[in-house]
């Protein structure tokens, strides 16, 4: 009687890797067991971290350094052709609108995430129903990017003004009678990918709240109340007291809004497909592998990649900086 592979497949990662754990954990102190003392304490904690390593090396790094060898060989990686695919990439009109957009989405999502979490955080700070309030702004983020692309596609949807208008935005615009707008169809393609990117702000906004909340409980309230003795208005201590404290922490959330943007793929993927001029970066990298061009998707991953690092570089800094200080 043949297993069915999708069952065999099941008992190995149930049993299997598991099994697999504690095989190496017992064959580890094993073998620590023979060797004197001081170099079992030298050694233990460097072969405990070694499947960590291996994982690392097998599903980041080899994975990295083929992706980069195969951006500068053909579709089928059978020749090298130089910076060709890159050339394309940035020689390509559409690609070009394809790297605006992008750059949009760095720029558009975390100022409104940020700007809105922290007006959000502020203000809900000095309401009785806080809890009630956080939870509810909180909510979209634990909807996958999918389920949230679903729900806003019926929210824009468009219709011809001589058809009834099913879509929400639209039907309450019907009820006032103002004409049907087609939000993710319009000619300008900017338009489009705002409200692309106003939707994935409605999914994050509860995450830079949460986050800037917890940070401004813990300014001192004795030291705002100091600064409102000595004559500041709100506006004063906002800016010379709160400000400054909440930026590390600002930046941290900026920075993960920076690289949620450069990954945005799902949204774009189920509300438009990349039509109407939305495509963005890593969709067009799928799209492109998808088409068979893996030299040029590996091509766009690399370029993916290297937008990344500077900001990884940057933000590596700010903690040893902070690090040091401390």
């Amino acid at each position: 009687m043949d297993i069915d592979p999708r069952l065999f497949n099941a008992i190995v990662v149930v049993v299997g890797v598991p099994a697999a754990l504690v095989g190496f954990i017992l064959g580890v102190e094993f073998l620590l067991r023979l060797l004197p003392g001081p170099r079992q304490a030298r050694l233990r904690p460097w072969l405990w971290l070694l499947p960590a390593f291996g994982f690392l090396v097998v599903f980041l790094i080899y994975p990295t350094i083929i992706t980069i060898i195969n951006s500068f060989q053909n579709d089928k990686g059978t020749e090298f052709v130089g910076l060709d695919n890159f050339a394309w990439f940035l020689g390509n009109e559409q690609q070009l609108s394809t790297l605006f957009n992008s750059l949009l989405w760095v720029i558009l999502l975390p100022v409104l995430t940020v700007g809105i979490g922290l007006l959000i955080a502020v203000l809900v700070d000095r309401v009785r129903y806080e809890s009630v309030a956080k939870s509810v702004i909180f909510l979209p983020l634990a909807i996958s990017a999918t389920a949230a692309g679903v729900i806003w596609f019926f929210m824009f949807l468009w219709q011809p003004a001589s058809r009834p208008q099913v879509g929400t935005l639209n039907g309450i615009l019907s009820v006032f009678g103002a004409g049907p707008a087609a939000f993710l169809q319009t000619d300008d393609f900017r338009f489009n990918t705002v409200m692309l990117i106003v939707v994935m702000a409605w999914m994050w906004t509860g995450f830079a709240m949460v986050i800037i909340s917890a940070a401004y409980k813990g300014i001192s309230r004795e030291l705002l109340e100091a600064a409102r003795v000595d004559g500041a208005n709100e506006w004063q201590v906002f800016r010379g007291i709160i400000w400054p404290l909440l930026l590390p922490t600002i930046a941290v959330i900026a920075t993960t809004m920076i690289i949620t943007a450069l990954k945005a793929f799902d949204l774009v993927y189920v509300m438009t497909g990349g039509k109407f001029d939305t495509s963005v970066i890593a969709f067009e990298m799928i799209q492109q592998f998808g088409f068979g061009n893996t030299g040029r998707s590996a091509a766009i991953a690399v370029i993916l990649l290297l937008a990344i690092i500077p900001i990884m570089a940057v933000n590596i800094r700010r903690f040893q900086a902070q690090e040091a200080i401390q």
